[in-house]
């Protein structure tokens, strides 16, 4: 094999004797003891295009890379929740070694489901070592992104050679073994499994993109390539029948996307913490030495924080998360509900609307609400009836009077308390007692 590449003189793809994880909660024991040396100079790491071949031995050696092969052969077999949250945790240490590994799960799915068992045997064995699998899959200048022009053509004594040029191959460049995607003479599309040194391949470093950087998703071509019959899987078969081939790549990305999200807040709220200065006219209390206390920030970071929770309990198709069923408890019991949101484009904001989404569909059912709405015009004063009021109604809620409050008169007092102009306070009053009057004199059900 032949590899082009400015980071390294020489293509150095060791084995390692991994650790085998026996369950879910060692899978996830796991990834906790590694994401922290992960993370170290991550960032670094990608602005100086460092690849990462150490970092992805170790991982290779906890064992990780190894917690889908199914228990028959030795391995956890673990749940999706625990794939998952494991790949969203790589993310967050450095997003680029949780990409590498992304196309190792799913062709190790493609074995699970096509492979025969002798197949099965030699691949999961080499998975359970720490041998990483890579893809060579997507190529260039083709009529669409499955149009694949690689060949895998019959040879005299039973066996084949691959011949093509693929891009975007993410993880070839350190991987032990590289599906690739070709049609056979049939034309039929086949999962050739080969090793990364095989004669005729040549892997270039040829990544240059924007955002992770050392992933190093480059050119493999395949100039003659043999491939013994025993090493090939018929991919086409995958799609003929109910399949999560598919699934399976899209959340796994959906985790690594999660892990980026939560990496970004956390390091966003902590240079607000310790990197910068007040705005001169947030109405932060006086002595303050960051922009930590600014209300706005505050608030932005609430709303990212909750969208991000949202998230990742989606992601993990955890409904009876703290952060949701704590809060869908609290609605439950309460007998009226005030709803707050600040206009935006004419609607309520989606912070609100991803907690609504969290809600059984009639949660809201016999209990009082009162929509109150800000904006910076009066021309968002109809969003409190034509936005917020039809929805909160769709779920059952007896709606009450709203009311729309401008932005302007709302200030901050001197210890950095929120104050509202008397303009404002005397009918916001007047409305909040009529909701605790229509919540005293709330209809009682009696069972008999």
């Amino acid at each position: 094999m032949n590899t082009t590449t400015p980071n390294t003189p020489t293509h150095q793809v060791a084995a390692h004797r991994a650790h085998v994880i026996a369950d879910d909660d060692e899978a996830l024991a796991a990834v906790q003891r590694i994401a922290p040396r992960l993370a170290r100079e991550s960032a670094e790491r990608d602005a100086q295009r460092r690849l990462p071949f150490a970092e992805l031995a170790a991982l290779s050696a906890s064992g990780l890379l190894g917690i889908t092969v199914p228990r028959e052969h030795g391995g956890a077999q673990v749940r999706t929740a625990t794939l998952v949250e494991v790949f969203r945790q790589l993310a967050v240490a450095d997003p680029n070694i949780a990409q590498i590994p992304q196309s190792h799960v799913v062709y190790l799915e493609v074995l699970r489901v096509q492979g025969t068992s002798a197949q099965q045997e030699l691949f999961f064995t080499e998975a359970l070592a720490g041998r990483r699998f890579g893809n060579a899959q997507s190529e260039a200048h083709t009529k669409h992104v499955q149009d694949y022009r690689t060949r895998l053509t019959s040879t005299s004594d039973g066996g084949f050679v691959l011949n093509g040029v693929k891009r975007y191959s993410t993880g070839a460049l350190f991987a032990h073994w590289i599906g690739v995607l070709g049609h056979d003479d049939h034309n039929q599309l086949q999962v050739a499994y080969i090793p990364a040194d095989t004669s005729g391949v040549t892997i270039i470093d040829d990544w240059d993109g924007m955002g992770q950087r050392t992933t190093a998703n480059g050119t493999v071509r395949l100039d003659a390539v043999p491939v013994p019959a025993e090493y090939i899987v018929p991919h086409h078969l995958t799609f003929t029948g109910p399949q999560i081939h598919r699934a399976t790549a899209q959340v796994l990305h959906a985790a690594i996307d999660a892990g980026i999200a939560a990496a970004a807040l956390g390091e966003g709220v902590e240079f607000v913490r310790t990197r910068t200065r007040s705005w001169f006219e947030a109405g932060v209390t006086a002595g303050a030495e960051s922009a930590a206390d600014d209300p706005l920030l505050i608030q932005r970071a609430g709303e990212l924080a909750v969208r991000l929770r949202s998230a990742e309990a989606v992601l993990a198709a955890d409904t009876q998360h703290p952060a949701i069923s704590d809060v869908v408890e609290a609605v439950e019991a309460a007998h009226g509900l005030i709803v707050a949101s600040p206009v935006y484009k004419a609607a309520y904001t989606g912070l609100l609307k991803a907690f609504l989404d969290l809600l059984p569909q009639y949660a809201l059912a016999r209990k009082t609400v009162l929509p109150l709405v800000t904006g910076g015009t009066p021309a968002h004063l109809l969003a409190v009836d034509y936005a917020l009021r039809p929805v909160l109604a769709s779920m059952g809620a007896h709606v009450g009077q709203g009311y729309f409050l401008l932005d302007q008169l709302i200030g901050a007092g001197p210890g950095g308390d929120t104050r509202l102009a008397p303009e404002a306070e005397r009918p916001l009053l007047s409305i909040l007692d009529a909701f605790s009057e229509s919540l005293a004199f709330r209809p009682v059900t009696v069972t008999v």
